[in-house]
């Protein structure tokens, strides 16, 4: 893929100048709070409020946002990052009529890419992302550099939590790590697979607490909850997003409430920890090597 070089800068800097693109990157921290089903559902709730949307599988080693959807990509970054194809060319479109772009799963080599390669996977969306309003990025559990490099290139955070201490623990931990790097400071807090509102409400203010207290710079807001419910696992099973399976299940209902609040979400100016902002820093980089960037 000879042209994903950091030199397409000056394309997506033109792009993001004739119309704004929201990036949401979806999070965790800790794996199996949810966030593939958070990410797929809220996607198609946003679609459904007349939004074009896309969204990629960030979890590049380990990716089962396809299989969620219903899909079954022949073609993957995997086959991108080895030169058989151009970005484009792996975009599918899902039964739910999503735009995705799906990763590869058991790939260890992409699960291992450097910084300047996830610059470059970043750079590529030049390609791709002037038919759509938002990007939603399903990011990979952890603090690897996949899930840090997308939360950064992200103009929202939303952080998935589950009434766990470990999902508790690994939230905060995310939330330090990008908060300290500098980049990101500003987090949506998402309760997922909680009894009512008021579990969701005080989830929230757990997280919140212990941040206020030991972080000077993250900023925390509560973007809303969602419930333990049969039907999303019926619709997991039948890969579908419940949101299309049962769109009258208390988990729909939630997720368009969801929907509303992140849509109604203000792209910040660009600053630090923006898209385009972090774009035009990775130009920069001087010490990215040749063997760092796509090829």
């Amino acid at each position: 893929m000879a042209d994903l070089n950091l030199d397409q800068a000056s394309g997506l800097r033109r792009l993001v100048q004739r119309r704004p693109i929201r990036v949401l990157a979806v999070t965790g921290g800790k794996g199996g709070v949810g966030k593939t089903n958070v990410c797929a559902n809220l996607a198609l709730a946003l679609q459904r409020r007349g939004r074009r949307v896309m969204v990629l599988d960030g979890d590049l080693g380990l990716a089962n946002l396809d299989i969620l959807l219903g899909v079954r990509a022949t073609r993957t970054l995997e086959h991108v990052f080895s030169g058989q194809c151009d970005l484009r060319d792996v975009v599918v479109r899902t039964p739910s009529d999503l735009l995705l772009l799906p990763a590869a799963s058991g790939n260890y080599q992409l699960a291992q890419l450097t910084p300047g390669q996830h610059a470059g996977l970043v750079h590529a969306f030049s390609e791709l992302l002037e038919p759509v309003d938002l990007l939603l990025v399903d990011t990979a559990a952890g603090l690897g550099d996949a899930a840090l490099t997308f939360s950064e290139a992200a103009h929202h955070v939303l952080v998935v939590v589950c009434d766990e201490p470990a999902a508790l623990t690994d939230a905060y931990g995310l939330i330090k790590s990008l908060s300290r790097r500098g980049r990101c400071t500003e987090f949506q807090v998402i309760a997922n697979m909680v009894g009512d509102a008021a579990t969701g409400r005080a989830l929230f203010e757990k997280l919140a607490r212990v941040s206020r207290r030991f972080l000077d710079n993250a900023r925390l807001t509560y973007l809303g909850h969602l419930p333990l419910d049969p039907f999303l696992r019926r619709a997991v099973q039948a890969q579908t997003p419940v949101v299309e399976a049962f769109p009258g299940s208390p988990s729909a209902r939630a997720f368009k409430k969801l929907a509303v609040a992140a849509d109604n979400l203000k792209t910040p100016d660009v600053a630090p920890g923006h898209l385009t902002f972090f774009i035009e820093q990775m130009v920069g980089w001087g010490d990215v090597s040749q063997e760092d960037t796509l090829q």
